[in-house]
């Protein structure tokens, strides 16, 4: 299950990066048109930029919330973005991640680890705004923090067991409190975080963002949990991401 649910991820992540080319010389024909903020003031839209990163997923649910207690796994993500102007940006990202934790409640003795892809479209808010996007020669870009909201889609894979270590591959599974998984669910994520310029077409960035989930099977324990409580989780992630022909 975990090896179809990558290669279909894998999969999706290559058509984004498809999906990021196609429209390229199409987005930075229309990046050169001029705009105007309130103030009158000539701005370009753009660049589009892709961007690739790597961290990793903290879980939120009925094994509690402790970051001591989390098999904190691997994160994966691919994206697009793209300029409206000095403050706002749109994007979509497709990302796999790793997550599992140990019980908080000994009695219990419960634990799970999951295999996760997402899909999200978002809108990002530059909290100090973008100079370089004024028609203005030697405007320079610095270093910028940000907060984005968004939309999308978790499709998630979870196995419940006894223990409390990271399962190894002599774990017995518990019976599966639904027969549908992989599952999908609605994801709301909001993140903050912060971008530093590298070069005129590099940017690194530091992210973390939470996802609010429909579900409370993230990590196949909903009955023996509580199951009126749904589930969540986060993501830390450091970007690498390149503007397209700025």
């Amino acid at each position: 299950m975990a090896f179809s649910l990558r290669n279909c991820l894998a999969g999706g992540l290559f058509g984004l990066v498809l999906l990021a080319g196609a429209p390229a010389a199409h987005a930075q024909s229309v990046a050169r048109r001029r705009h105007h903020d309130h103030n009158g003031r000539a701005y370009y839209l753009g660049p589009l930029r892709v961007s690739a990163g790597v961290g990793t997923a903290f879980y939120n649910g009925d094994l509690g919330n402790s970051l001591s207690n989390d098999f904190l796994g691997p994160a994966l993500n691919l994206g697009v973005l793209y300029g409206l102007g000095p403050h706002w940006r749109v994007g979509g990202e497709l990302g796999y991640f790793g997550m599992g934790a140990r019980d908080y409640l000994p009695s219990r003795g419960l634990a799970f680890y999951s295999h996760n892809g997402l899909g999200t479209a978002f809108v990002r808010y530059d909290l100090l705004g973008d100079p370089s996007v004024y028609a203005t020669p030697g405007a320079t870009r610095r270093v910028q923090p940000f907060v984005q909201a968004g939309l999308g889609l978790l499709l998630y894979s979870p196995q419940a067991y006894l223990g409390t270590v990271r399962p190894t591959a002599n774990t017995a599974y518990l019976p599966a409190e639904r027969n549908d998984y992989p599952a999908l669910a609605g994801v709301l994520p909001v993140g903050a975080g912060v971008v530093v310029p590298l070069t005129d077409q590099f940017n690194l960035t530091l992210e973390g963002n939470y996802y609010f989930t429909t579900t409370d099977n993230l990590d196949d324990i909903s009955q023996r949990g509580n199951p009126s409580v749904k589930d969540s989780f986060g993501t830390l992630l450091l970007k690498l991401d390149y503007a397209i022909g700025r």
